[in-house]
């Protein structure tokens, strides 16, 4: 019998597969757990149509990422930080002060996907790495100043 599953179900499938799975095993435990449905021509089409609107979607975050990218590499982040002699920090700038300043400036970003590898140490201009998207990375321009 072949089914459209409707939920991840280990071993068998993932959601949105169409496979041939047994009789019984489908009458009687993915039917009525609602993890699947039968594939008939209209349950073909209604997955068909559902894929299509996902692809869309997809499409359009992926533009929106671009955008945000485009705007994001056009700002500087400037961050205030007390310093010692020779530009060292007494602290160290991390993502989350990055993150609040561009929240400041009307740009939200999870701190999380600020990709610095160590925090910033010294005074003066970094660029530091965003993912954006899981296709888009954005390098921004952190300005260290002394207070």
């Amino acid at each position: 019998m072949k089914v459209i599953f409707n939920k991840d179900v280990k071993g068998k499938g993932k959601k949105g597969e169409v496979k041939d799975v047994s009789e019984g095993y489908a009458r009687n435990y993915l039917l009525p757990n609602n993890l699947a449905v039968e594939a008939t021509k209209g349950n073909l089409k209604n997955l068909e149509a559902q894929k299509e609107s996902e692809n869309k979607k997809a499409q359009q975050q992926l533009e929106e990422a671009k955008e945000f990218k485009k705007q994001l590499e056009n700002t500087t982040v400037e961050v205030k930080a007390k310093a010692g002699d020779g530009g060292r920090l007494f602290g160290a700038v991390s993502t989350k002060q990055i993150a609040e300043t561009l929240k400041k400036m009307n740009l939200k970003v999870d701190k999380r996907k600020i990709e610095l590898d160590d925090p910033i140490r010294t005074l003066g201009v970094t660029k530091v790495p965003v993912k954006v998207h899981p296709q888009v990375m954005a390098t921004i321009n952190v300005h260290v100043k002394e207070e």
